[in-house]
């Protein structure tokens, strides 16, 4: 059964909410499905998710271009295909993140934490990777043309 539930945004800081969300969900879905649903609602709403704990969520094929994410904890989640063109992530946690074939092409990624993240054939051109951790990142066919280190 479907219901529109009410889902939260949390600072990965404070606890403090940053957005809630009316979301379409089965009642018994897995928090990272909740969680990816609620950050597709804030995005297309222009919500602030600077330092937003998103931690495990579900953002598979999310378009996510231009997001403002900086200091946003993403560590473990899911964003396999996402758009993430020209998104400014940096000092995000991405630790553990599968961004397996993810655009990230013109990406902020200064001094964010990728360590352990899967980029297998991620489009990296021209994104900023100075100060970011790829301590045991998989960056396999992984396009870094013109990226800056």
């Amino acid at each position: 059964m479907t219901m529109k539930n009410a889902h939260s945004i949390t600072d990965r800081f404070t606890g403090s909410v940053i957005f809630t969300a009316g979301i379409q969900v089965a009642d018994d879905a897995p928090r990272a499905l909740r969680l990816g649903a609620a950050t597709a609602v804030a995005i297309a709403a222009k919500a602030d998710l600077r330092g937003a704990d998103l931690m495990g969520a579900d953002l598979s094929h999310a378009d996510l271009s231009h997001a403002d994410l900086r200091g946003a904890d993403l560590s473990h989640a899911d964003l396999r295909g996402a758009n993430l063109r020209g998104a400014n992530l940096r000092g995000a946690d991405l630790h553990g993140a599968d961004l397996m074939g993810a655009d990230l092409h013109g990406a902020d990624l200064h001094g964010a934490d990728l360590s352990h993240a899967d980029l297998r054939g991620a489009d990296l051109r021209g994104a900023d990777l100075r100060g970011a951790v790829l301590r045991g990142a998989n960056l396999h066919h992984a396009d870094l043309r013109g990226a800056k280190s």
